[in-house]
């Protein structure tokens, strides 16, 4: 009796706190929203918060951008809170599978989870592993959905103190979820998938001419503590060559980013601590694309696309609007002692879920070293092909290096359209065959 009582404790501490998930928790995560919009006193649509008045609004300001907006390397123009609402198929797969999923006794270890959000319910600051649900909430979330493309990605490396452009990368990013579909066919699972992926990233370079066919594979498994395996092709070498796991945390093709740090966090579960530190009102990247003043200095798309454009110093911040959030305060502390960042901050945006709005990444001393700002666009103000598909579609990046004074951007044309995407393409032949 005494032992059957102690696993069942065991369990009980191995699972994080027993909650019932119910369908007012499925109504509120989607719809945080649903009793009005956040407010702040004197953070209004239209508002621009500079270095002059940000100490008014520190509260409300994610810390890494705090800084740099207290530094005066940008402004930031405030536009009204709006839904961003996930596709219909999501949530309707996170209504039907309430309450299936649960924490296994090792970090990493998720346990009888089949689509929609493992963890719908609202965090408890008093459940010692509500950070790593927040974490599952995020790998198995939205994201680009089944599957997506940027297309073209344009990346631009630039001195922050003199604005220069030193090098600009056009690339061709894509994305594909093997396992837990719930939109595109096939649904639920790309078959035959005989190494167990969940999802795959495929990237390309299209430009500069030293860099042109130069290609990354990553591949992640549905089993959270099997390493991912990413290969790299480099079009001069014309060959393959698989990347050793240290090597995702080096610059990536001497850029401020790091593979890890691909969609605000490109990793596993496992190689994190995760700590939930609360709930916020903070203002993130989030937009409407098609009412901004757009890029002028890009090069044109045939379906009259242009970009978003860049200000401030250096030419290191995206020139769009940022609104009243509420976001998930989440804490990520490397369990590799050799790790080159002692934690990531995360603001995760509660509706979305996704890691991406505006990150602090920290230094193995424990200080600020990088800003990552993803802004997003809402689907239905995009292109045509994203209209309805209920994703917040990236739209541009800017990595600031506050230590270095040197940033990397990236613009976007990013595209929810599953034919740009064949299960061929994430590959090791595919990238073989890519010349």
């Amino acid at each position: 009796m005494k032992k059957t009582l102690i696993a069942a404790t065991v369990a009980l501490l191995a699972t994080g706190f027993a909650h019932a998930t119910t369908e007012a928790d499925v109504e509120n995560t989607f719809n945080p929203y649903k009793g009005g919009f956040p407010k702040v006193n004197g953070l209004n649509p239209g508002t621009v918060i500079n270095k002059a008045n940000a100490d008014q609004f520190k509260d409300a300001i994610p810390a890494g951008v705090f800084k740099l907006v207290k530094d005066g390397m940008f402004e930031i123009k405030v536009g009204p809170t709006t839904q961003f609402e996930l596709s219909k198929a999501y949530i309707e797969a996170t209504r039907k599978n309430l309450g299936k999923a649960k924490l296994g006794a090792k970090n990493g270890d998720l346990e009888g989870y089949v689509a929609g959000r493992p963890f719908p319910e609202e965090p408890d600051a008093k459940d010692p592993r509500a950070g790593e649900k927040l974490a599952w909430n995020y790998k198995y979330g939205v994201n680009w959905g089944d599957g997506a493309a940027i297309s073209p990605f344009y990346w631009k490396y630039r001195n922050m103190q003199t604005g220069q452009v030193e090098k600009t990368i056009k690339f061709n990013f894509h994305f594909l979820n093997f396992k837990h579909r719930v939109k595109d066919a096939p649904v639920p699972e790309v078959t035959p998938n005989p190494s167990e992926l969940f999802r795959a990233i495929y990237v390309k370079a299209l430009d500069p001419q030293d860099l042109k066919n130069t290609q990354l594979l990553i591949q992640r498994y549905e089993d959270d503590q099997k390493l991912d395996d990413a290969y790299l092709y480099l079009g001069f070498q014309r060959r393959v060559r698989r990347l050793a796991t240290g090597q995702t945390t080096d610059a990536f093709l001497g850029s401020d980013l790091m593979i890890e740090d691909f969609e605000g966090y490109n990793g596993r579960i496992s190689d994190m601590k995760w700590t939930y530190k609360g709930t916020k009102n903070v203002i993130l990247p989030m937009w409407n694309h098609n009412e901004l003043k757009l890029a002028t200095d890009m090069p044109a798309e045939a379906d009259g696309y242009k970009y978003v454009d860049f200000g401030g110093q250096g030419g290191c911040f995206h020139s769009a609007s940022w609104q009243l959030r509420k976001v998930y305060v989440l804490e990520a502390a490397p369990v590799n002692a050799n790790h080159p960042v002692s934690k990531r901050v995360f603001y995760m945006d509660a509706q979305l879920g996704n890691l991406n709005g505006a990150n602090e990444i920290y230094d193995r001393k424990g200080e600020l070293w990088k800003v990552f700002m993803v802004g997003k666009s809402h689907p239905d103000s995009h292109l045509p092909i994203n209209k309805g598909s209920g994703i917040g579609i990236d739209d541009a990046f800017s990595m600031v290096d506050v230590q270095s004074k040197h940033c990397t951007t990236g613009q976007f044309k990013g595209q929810v359209d599953p034919k740009l995407n064949p299960p061929s393409m994430f590959q090791v032949q595919y990238m073989r065959g890519g010349d």
